[in-house]
């Protein structure tokens, strides 16, 4: 069962507090967008999104937080050839799919995937650290364009 939305800023605020993070304004702000939003936003998305709750903030602030909640472990920063990273609030494992036309990322879950770091571990006498699969298609707005 997924924990709701309130719950995982509820936790993610006492994981930065735990390593003195300290919680401005901006980073409660910038952390409730990412779990909002299931889009993996850029920082650029981040920043137009939050500009008019923060005038003073630039592009360059979003990035410094997004680059903190990373170094404590909240945030996965997926780089996909594309120029501009887009951030992910880290849940539980999930898997990306990545539409080739218009570079939308959306998540899955596959549980049964589980197994295969002990599979590879077994199989190739690894200590497995992580895995991550992508998978790669049109998206259904890009796939109804190539039809018109």
């Amino acid at each position: 069962m997924a924990m709701s939305e309130e719950g995982q800023l509820k936790e993610a605020i006492s994981t930065l507090k735990e390593t003195g993070v300290r919680i401005t304004p901006q980073r409660h702000a910038i952390l409730e967008y990412l779990i909002d939003s299931m889009a993996h936003p850029t920082a650029d998305d981040i920043y137009k999104a939050l500009e008019g709750k923060f005038p003073n903030m630039s592009v360059a602030t979003v990035y410094n937080n997004l680059r903190v909640f990373r170094e404590v472990g909240l945030v996965k920063e997926l780089t996909y050839g594309d120029a501009s990273s887009r951030f992910d609030f880290v849940t539980t494992d999930h898997y990306h799919v990545i539409c080739d036309g218009c570079g939308k990322i959306v998540d899955f879950h596959y549980p049964g995937l589980d197994e295969v770091e002990q599979l590879a571990s077994h199989v190739t006498g690894f200590k497995v650290n992580n895995h991550r699969m992508e998978i790669y298609g049109t998206c259904s707005d890009c796939s109804t364009k190539e039809t018109h």
